[in-house]
């Protein structure tokens, strides 16, 4: 396994705690430090100049307040400003979530932590903190191939058009409909645009409506009292709440049903909420960005969308084009995504043949950018050799039920297993929703966590 370059300090006042965490991320980092004494922080740093530290919030025996934990994350961001610091403490809750990020930390952690996830956390802080050193290097590159917009990557006049409408919204508070199929970037889109917004310093709160239950929508979003319902054993702050100064960014906005239209309707109207089981409003103050891959036009005249949400959230809208719309790009994704999995994969000497890149400009990708992704790492994972041949990868047929690529896969009468069988029915489902996972689920009378789960299995 390649280890990241990256050092990390994990600062806990609980001996198990810091063995676990050792244990866990020497696995996955270059550099891990622990220290059950904060006291010891300043010198840490000095001597080792850490990209991250994994910060405990109480160290006093019985404290559950956190104060500590806040006394040592100004300290260690005053005196080295560009340490990425991650909050972890079993006492946790969004309120203290959120106070934590407007403080400077970059993310919170509970404990007892999932170990996936606190590696993919630590990973993704490591990235950053290396992208804030090597910025200087790399702002004249980006500044020659204009590869790179914050997030993006292309220099299609599609794209171009992308990057105008993000620069001039983005420092307004206008509300923005991010529309575009699904894998096109949206969630990059919605990021770019709090990044160059005046609440960049504040949260960045997404919440995905396609995996909020209906019954779950309302103490999600709005928060709860204690006692609220069954569960509710302690009073908890919502999303609106927890975004409250910065962004608020709603993914799948059309899936949601015209009931819970009405109340999102209602709290975007009034900037206020008002927690399940309580009277009380509490204002908000969000800068709100939208995004769907469903026609919210066609849902509007259909009855299944409401007009007055639609102009609400729609103030400026922005369109990312399909990839099949950008095909000047396709070889600057493919060279990207290469060099990345290159490096993750141990494989230098690995480069795409001429063939090969031919093959990827004619495809029509119905998966948009991810699915560009995926198949540049799986064709990594699977080539022999150090060229890319068309064989390496997978491509789906096209809409007309033509095949892209000799030795396809179809199903012949000797591959009548229930796995063949499987892959090929989520093959279709794939492609008459040109990548669209809800509808793909949908049709296939299956969740959206399923679908990814066989998606996973197959190597689609």
């Amino acid at each position: 396994m390649n280890k990241v370059p990256c050092k990390i300090l994990v600062v806990d006042d609980e001996e198990d705690i810091l063995m676990a965490g050792k244990l866990l991320l020497k696995q996955h980092f270059e550099t891990v430090k622990t220290s059950s004494d904060p006291y010891k922080i300043p010198g840490l740093l000095q001597e080792y100049g850490f990209d991250v530290v994994l910060l405990d919030m109480n160290y006093s025996t019985g404290a559950t307040s956190s104060k500590e934990g806040f006394h040592w994350l100004k300290q260690i961001l005053q005196l080295s400003p560009k340490t990425t610091v991650i909050l972890m403490t079993a006492y946790g809750d969004i309120e203290l979530a959120v106070k934590a990020l407007k403080e400077g930390a970059s993310d919170f952690v509970l404990k007892p932590w999932q170990n996936d996830k606190l590696v993919a956390i630590l990973k993704t802080a490591c990235q950053n903190r290396s992208g804030v050193s090597k910025r200087s290097a790399e702002k004249t590159e980006q500044e020659n191939t204009a590869y790179h917009y914050d997030g993006f990557i292309g220099v299609s006049p599609a794209m171009q058009r992308v990057y105008q409408t993000l620069d001039k919204v983005a420092a307004t508070d206008a509300n923005v409909l991010i529309l575009g199929e699904n894998g096109t970037g949206k969630e990059v889109a919605a990021r770019a645009l709090h990044r160059k917004s005046k609440r960049a310093g504040s949260v960045f709160e997404k919440v995905d409506l396609g995996a909020v239950s209906e019954t779950l929508f309302e103490s999600e979003l709005f928060g709860h009292a204690k006692g609220a319902f069954t569960d509710a054993k302690e009073e908890r702050a919502g999303r609106l709440e927890a975004a409250s100064g910065g962004t608020l960014f709603l993914d799948e906005i059309g899936n949601l049903s015209p009931a819970l239209q009405a109340k999102l309707l209602t709290v975007l109207q009034s900037r206020q909420v008002i927690r399940l089981g309580t009277n009380k409003p509490r204002p908000i103050d969000i800068r709100l960005v939208c995004a769907t891959n469903m026609p919210l036009y066609e849902m509007v005249r259909e009855g299944s969308f409401r007009q007055d949400l639609l102009y609400r959230i729609n103030t400026v809208e922005i369109h990312l084009p399909p990839l099949r719309e950008r095909r000047e790009d396709i070889k600057l994704l493919a060279d990207h995504f290469l060099k990345v999995y290159r490096q993750k994969y141990g494989r230098p000497q690995l480069h795409l043949g001429a063939d090969t890149m031919r093959r990827l400009n004619e495809y029509h990708w119905p998966g948009n950018i991810r699915e560009l992704d995926h198949a540049m790492e799986r064709a990594v994972i699977l080539c022999d050799g150090n060229e890319l041949h068309p064989d390496d990868f997978y491509f789906a047929p096209s809409e007309n039920g033509q095949q892209k690529k000799q030795g396809l896969e179809s199903i012949t009468e000797s591959d009548y297993t229930l796995e063949a069988l499987e892959k090929m029915m989520v093959q279709k489902a794939l492609v008459k929703h040109s990548g669209n996972i809800t509808h793909a689920a949908k049709e296939l009378g299956i969740t959206r966590t399923a679908l990814y789960r066989r998606i996973e299995k197959h190597g689609l």
